[in-house]
């Protein structure tokens, strides 16, 4: 249960790092338009800290830990770093205006998509090691 509130502290500490940087980068760049660098602090906080917050009560609860889940949830790390990185690229390149070419653009998006993936299957796979729990 530690370990999951180390988790939350840091993801906590990485979503307000999130937003320092998106307010202070628009602002370098007097950027006043819409951009993906507004949801790295919202994704950080919600499906990191509050995550993981969420996940310390039902564990002290129901005991449902073992080593598959940890197996899990290093996935949904993964998950959900590589998904934030990628929205921490795209917001970049949307801030500063710079030219890419389709297939990196393509390539932003897939990266991306691949985060919400591994994100998404952890997700089900833990609510439903917590669902048999709390069935049992």
């Amino acid at each position: 249960m530690k370990r999951y509130m180390n988790w939350a502290f840091i993801y906590a500490i990485l979503g307000l790092v999130g937003g320092v940087f998106f307010r202070e980068f628009t602002k370098f760049y007097n950027f006043t338009g819409e951009t993906t660098l507004g949801y790295l602090h919202l994704h950080y906080l919600v499906l990191g800290m509050l995550f993981f917050m969420v996940i310390l009560l039902l564990d002290k609860t129901f005991s449902f830990s073992d080593k598959k889940t940890n197996k899990l949830f290093l996935t949904y790390h993964i998950g959900l770093n590589i998904m934030v990185l990628f929205l921490l690229v795209r917001g970049i390149v949307q801030v500063t205006g710079s030219e890419i070419s389709k297939a990196l653009n393509a390539a932003i998006s897939g990266c991306a998509g691949i985060g919400h993936i591994f994100l998404g299957v952890s997700l089900v796979l833990i609510l439903n090691k917590i669902r048999k729990k709390v069935i049992n």
